[in-house]
């Protein structure tokens, strides 16, 4: 059975709006036929009338508003809701707004309502428009007698209109495009996404948040009570800042640092120290990744000045310790892993997120270890390989990054003592990491390893050449090298 669209379909309406714009009619008059045929609205047929959706129209009026100066925050869900009033379902419209709307549509208020309209309008608001339809029409030259000048409104006439202004005002005010559950549900989606991303696939996980990003965007162009509106940027800098993460991991550093602006933004409008700390940790990742130590322990130290619940304080000092110890400073390296310590031991309240914005204590060890071996002392770091080991065989969720990187300093303490055949052994796991989990900072620790390995004893050796051969074959496998191959940014 052939389906027929509705009567007044888009294409039903475009199809008679054009031919009547070819006849000559004004918009005006296509207007009039659209309520005739359709039994429209007067303000539905207006829209339609000049051929506009309700996001088209919606974002006119804010920018006609925005050139007055006056505070109009509409959107298609709330022009749909002036349209439908007086019914149940519909809002009803000021008389600035309809004279915004009146402008916007080039017709007079009185155009926009009908006799249903005007049943249901306040007697002030229906006085108002008489005396502005008289004092319209005594301003019309060719009048033959100009009648008297309209009243002046009086005080109680005033002081009901602004009332009734105010009312509707409060009504738009309670007006939210999300609810209580739907800011819970992205809550849970965005603590998902952070856990999954530590076991999985990173280019699936990537698209997958950016896609809940967009969706905490669009609702935040909306309108929704300041509240929730704060909860929509939490859950925004969580996901930004989480981009930031995978961008970084997948070789995009610039587009980190983008995203990591980004979620800091999200974390001043929301006003939210946890996130600030977090977002601020994120951001010392990136910069370390990208070679801007001093800006990775700026970063770090803003962090820890939101004394934040959690684990975030001691990760905070651990990325600050992570860049000292690649700039050489031994000392600072070791006040920041003391304060790592400390900040476990002191850690109040539990993490919001989890996952990827969490320390457990494997991945504070795994920082300890690679600071230490830079540093030179590599007793301490196989010590603290073997711990982080431990503890993350007794979490529920191994990261495999985490776990990649600790097998690597493993590695590298075994080749700062002396023991190559160690090393090797050290790195099996790591070898048998799947292509696309071998992420940016897994393989820049891989390459760490093998300029160690290139500068030690026995460099020149069939032996490490052949180890360096496989680290490198290894290397270029990578997660980042697929994605670049995928879109095209790299060649055969």
């Amino acid at each position: 059975m052939t389906s027929h669209p509705k009567p007044g379909a888009r294409a039903e309406r475009d199809a008679l709006r054009t031919e009547m714009l070819t006849t000559g009619c004004t918009t005006a008059e296509i207007c009039t036929e659209m309520r005739t045929r359709w039994t429209m609205r007067p303000r539905e047929a207006w829209r339609h009338a000049h051929g506009w959706s309700l996001q088209d129209a919606a974002n006119r009026i804010n920018d006609l508003a925005a050139g007055r100066r006056e505070v109009v925050a509409a959107d298609a869900s709330l022009l749909g809701k002036w349209e439908k009033w007086p019914s149940t379902a519909g809002r009803r419209p000021s008389l600035a707004v309809l004279a915004l709307l009146a402008d916007l549509y080039g017709c007079d208020v009185e155009a926009l309502l009908d006799l249903e309209d005007r049943r249901a309008l306040p007697e002030s608001d229906l006085r108002i428009l008489r005396r502005t339809s008289t004092a319209v029409t005594t301003d019309r030259p060719a009048a033959p007698h100009v009648a008297e000048p309209p009243p002046a409104v009086t005080g109680t006439e005033t002081v009901l209109a602004a009332a009734a202004e105010s009312a509707t005002w409060a009504q738009w005010a309670e007006t939210t495009n999300v609810g209580d559950i739907a800011l819970e549900q992205l809550g849970a989606d965005v603590r998902t996404l952070a856990t999954e991303y530590l076991t999985g696939d990173a280019v699936e996980l990537f698209r997958r948040a950016r896609v809940l990003r967009d969706q905490v965007f669009r609702l935040l162009e909306g309108h929704q009570p300041p509240r929730q509106s704060a909860d929509l940027y939490v859950s925004a800098g969580y996901l930004c800042g989480l981009l930031a993460w995978m961008s970084s991991d997948l070789g995009h550093m610039p587009a980190a640092d983008t995203q990591g602006r980004t979620a800091w933004l999200c974390a001043e409008m929301a006003g939210h120290d946890g996130l600030r700390a977090w977002v601020a940790s994120t951001r010392s990742k990136v910069a370390f990744w990208d070679g801007r130590l001093r800006d990775a322990i700026t970063h770090a130290r803003r962090g820890a000045t939101y004394q934040p619940a959690g684990t975030v304080g001691a990760l905070l000092a651990c990325q600050e310790a992570d860049a000292w110890s690649k700039l050489g400073a031994a000392d600072e390296t070791q006040n920041a892993l003391r304060r790592a310590v400390a900040a476990r031991e002191s850690m109040s309240g539990g993490d919001d997120i989890g996952g990827i914005f969490s320390c457990p204590q494997a991945r504070q060890e795994n920082y300890a270890a690679g600071a230490h071996i830079r540093v030179g002392l590599y007793g301490d770091a196989l010590e603290e390989t073997t711990s982080a080991l431990a503890h993350l065989a007794q979490q529920p969720v191994r990261a495999y990054g985490t776990e990649a990187q600790i097998h690597i300093s493993r590695a590298m303490a075994h080749v700062g003592g002396g023991e190559a055949e160690g090393a090797m052994e050290a790195l099996l796991p790591v070898l048998q990491l799947r292509p696309e989990q071998r992420l940016e900072t897994v393989v820049g620790r891989m390459r760490d390893l093998g300029a160690m390995m290139a500068s030690g004893p026995g460099s020149r050796g069939a032996a490490s050449v052949a180890a360096r051969t496989l680290l490198a074959d290894w290397c270029m496998d990578s997660a980042p090298r697929h994605l670049a191959l995928s879109s095209g940014d790299a060649g055969p």
